[in-house]
């Protein structure tokens, strides 16, 4: 099979790099200052064991390819607010010996989050959803870190919304070879909801920094117990802390990476680099859309939606609100709510 990565950043770039490593067939899909530097220099790739670079083909989208192969395999790999324009853009591309990629290709959804493949699934006959647990980092145009050791990442997957086939087991086969743990599992919505639950705080830390104090944690923790509730009210199964800490263990320990400094989460990412985006509408904004539907309050992941989105179109600095602030701002809230 042929992977085509379509959106090639920090999680998107590990994938296909630690793919290329083992010697699989790889097409990296980017924009702008990033895919030119993978033209030119070929993808950087940052691991414990040392700098590797993959020259992979690089792409802006499904036309530099002409006819996708039956044998590709899409990853989606682009923030969730970006998952429909690529969708749209993928869905058409014409498919050696008839038909599109949307009828004949399967596509897996490597995002946070659980919209995406909702969007994916209004085209694409094929969606697979994964959990991404997969710490990484662009570093600049053409580089990205993943820290992990002795993993990469962990990629739970399976077929949305439910069930598990071949086509599953043969990526999570590719992927076990290329420093990563791949179960595949008929209920994949579980562990991405779980995942939901932990990407609460990433408005937290792009809002405030990094969750290194008392009062930031204890905020942390009211604001997943906030989703928890929601997702109860909601009959909504996740995996639990034991149950994940038991498949984690310490396959997935960060450990120093020379030159790189390790950064904030995604969202932190996308303040730094100015995108002018950011995820909240489809990690606190999740919640708060369940909250509505199901009757339950959500005013701290209210709160942390709305300041992420204006922290980004504001392009203001990561982390540059103080702890206290916030804390005040979520008390205000609360009581408002109640």
């Amino acid at each position: 099979m042929r992977y085509i990565i379509i959106g090639a950043g920090a999680v998107g770039g590990v994938i296909g790099g630690r793919l290329a490593g083992s010697g699989h067939e790889v097409v990296l899909v980017a924009r702008g200052a990033h895919v030119e530097a993978l033209r030119d220099g070929g993808l950087r790739l940052r691991v414990p064991e040392g700098e590797l670079t993959h020259r992979l083909p690089a792409v802006d989208g499904p036309a530099a390819l002409g006819e996708l192969r039956p044998d590709d395999v899409l990853v989606l790999a682009v923030k969730t607010q970006d998952s429909e324009a690529a969708l749209q853009t993928w869905a058409t591309a014409p498919v050696t010996g008839g038909g599109t990629a949307a009828e004949r290709l399967p596509l897996l959804c490597a995002q946070n989050g659980v919209e995406s493949q909702r969007l994916a699934l209004r085209l694409f006959r094929r969606v697979y959803g994964v959990c991404v647990w997969l710490p990484s980092t662009f570093v600049e145009p053409g580089v990205v870190s993943a820290a992990g050791s002795p993993l990469t990442g962990i990629l739970h997957l399976g077929r949305h919304p439910h069930g598990t086939d071949e086509t599953a087991r043969l990526i999570a086969a590719d992927l076990e070879k290329s420093h990563f743990e791949a179960p595949v599992v008929p209920d994949v919505a579980r562990w991405q909801y779980a995942k939901l639950l932990a990407n609460l705080g990433n408005a937290l830390e792009a809002v405030t920094g990094p969750v290194d104090s008392e009062e930031a944690a204890a905020l942390l923790r009211r604001v997943r117990a906030e989703g928890a509730a929601v997702l109860d009210a909601a009959g909504i199964a996740y995996a639990g802390t034991e149950e994940q800490q038991a498949v984690r263990g310490d396959k997935v320990t960060l450990v120093p990476l020379d030159g790189t400094p390790r950064g904030g989460g995604s969202s932190w990412q996308s303040l730094t680099r100015g995108t002018g985006t950011i995820e909240a509408d489809y990690l606190n904004g999740e919640i708060a859309l369940l909250g509505r539907l199901h009757g339950v309050p959500t005013p701290l992941n209210d709160l942390l939606q709305r300041l992420a989105n204006t922290f980004a179109r504001e392009r203001r600095a990561a982390g540059s609100m103080p702890v206290g602030e916030l804390v005040r701002l979520a008390e205000e809230e609360t009581r408002a709510a109640h």
